[in-house]
């Protein structure tokens, strides 16, 4: 059928006048549908009756004249798709309209039968990983506060009827990252195997995995992206979930790395994760990871100062594109801050973790695990939970919108939720 679409041919005039466009004036949807009659495919540019200044394409396309309010930004346009010329965009725009007037009843078909599950994209991902997809996404467990009997109530006195699952889960569930593209030469839709027609933006690609499809079939692909690691081009600043999923692991490779150093040598340190490092030497340990990888050396012989070491770690949180609470959640933890009562409080809290995503759960839990572990030695380092709250409530959460009076007046409640995820990390997690 794309082979079949009619050929662009375009009307020309000896008055016409110069702009962006070669276009006929001010001319009337009658006169341009005389100028086109009986030739498919024919258009012209004129400017608009209705709107002066403006631009219309007129295209004659099976029997009548079609127009469309044509933009100029760099590229043409009357659409999404954006074209070097308008004839490129007179030969999509063709070949989309001879496609879905010639079967229009496949197309509404296509994804009803999607060989996706048996071909291609899926069967690719089970040799590699055979047992990860399609399994439903594991949640961290809910669990009740239960007050134990010998001892008086208070959020300190509470146990958790469960106990810790096993550390290393990394079946978590990721939305694939589609983004419009072009194909050179024909392509066929890895959800529902049909042909991506068009001349330029036939469909989408994700940027993560790879995985190619329709627009239209892209909502109704599985959250089963599998990030290639030859796609992601660096540490810092990706997605945290794409992170992970690319390199199999429960929790970014940054935290664990920094984590362990700061445990062999610095845990002791006055002000650890207040005193800032050298931030030339924080970026050299960013560039390191977004070059080496889990390769990154961040010993003692290349950073002796353990602060450089906080402050990366502190940095690739505080650069995550979504937070470790997310935006989605951020405003449940700030009313859970809000509620008085210490036990509801902590129930709240606890009902805003469950809703979190599980890489997003899972780094905050081995987080504030480390960080309990940092108050431990406070007589050392000085660093309290009040102190580290301070300093990890806004690196953790932020508000949604950014606006900068409701980062604020959050900035407190921030503190207080880090606060209590340290203090009570044995029962929240």
């Amino acid at each position: 059928l794309q082979q079949e679409a009619p050929r662009p041919k375009r009307i020309t005039c000896p008055q016409e006048v110069m702009s962006v466009y070669r276009f006929h004036g001010l001319i009337s949807r009658e006169r341009a549908d005389e100028l086109l009659a009986g030739t498919e495919g024919a258009y012209l540019i004129r400017e608009s009756q209705r709107q002066p200044g403006t631009h219309t394409l007129a295209l004659r396309f099976g029997g009548q004249t079609l127009n469309y309010r044509l933009f100029y930004d760099g590229k043409h346009f009357v659409g999404e798709k954006r074209f070097e010329s308008v004839h490129d965009l007179v030969t999509d725009g063709l070949i989309t309209l001879y496609i879905e007037t010639k079967a229009a009843e496949y197309i509404a078909k296509m994804t009803t039968n999607p060989i996706y599950q048996h071909l291609g994209y899926t069967s690719l991902l089970r040799d590699k990983i055979t047992h990860q997809l399609n399994q439903t996404r594991s949640e961290p467990k809910k669990v009740t506060f239960q007050q134990d009997e010998k001892i008086s109530p208070s959020p300190l006195s509470r146990r958790t009827t469960i106990k810790d699952g096993p550390e290393k889960h990394c079946n978590y569930e990721k939305i694939h990252n589609f983004k419009v593209h072009t194909f050179r030469g024909p392509h066929w839709c890895e959800y529902c195997a049909n042909f991506m027609w068009g001349l330029i933006a036939q469909g989408v690609r994700c940027s993560d995995c790879g995985l190619n499809v329709h627009k239209q079939c892209s909502k109704l692909v599985p959250s089963d992206c599998q990030p290639d690691l030859r796609r992601i081009k660096k540490v810092f600043s990706c997605d945290l979930t794409t992170l992970v999923k690319a390199h199999n692991t429960p929790r970014p490779m940054v935290l664990d790395i920094c984590i362990k150093e700061i445990e062999h040598r610095g845990l002791k340190s006055e002000g650890l994760y207040r005193v800032s490092g050298f931030t030339e030497h924080i970026e050299d340990v960013r560039l390191a990871f977004d070059r080496d990888g889990e390769k990154a050396d961040i010993s003692a012989n290349m950073y002796p100062d353990i602060n450089i070491i906080a402050g990366a770690l502190k940095l690739y949180l505080r650069d995550l594109p979504i937070p470790v609470i997310t935006y989605d959640v951020y405003s449940k933890f700030i009313q859970a801050a809000k509620i008085t009562d210490p036990d509801s409080r902590l129930e709240a809290v606890h009902d805003g973790l469950l809703q979190l995503p599980p890489a997003h759960y899972e780094t905050l839990r081995y987080l504030m695990t480390h960080l309990k572990r940092v108050t431990m030695h406070e007589k050392d380092n000085y660093m309290n939970s009040e102190n580290l709250g301070i300093v990890f409530g806004p690196t953790l959460m932020r508000p949604p919108d950014l606006n900068t009076l409701t980062t604020l007046n959050d900035m407190r409640y921030q503190k207080l939720i880090v606060q209590l995820l340290i203090e009570h990390e044995d029962i929240l997690f």
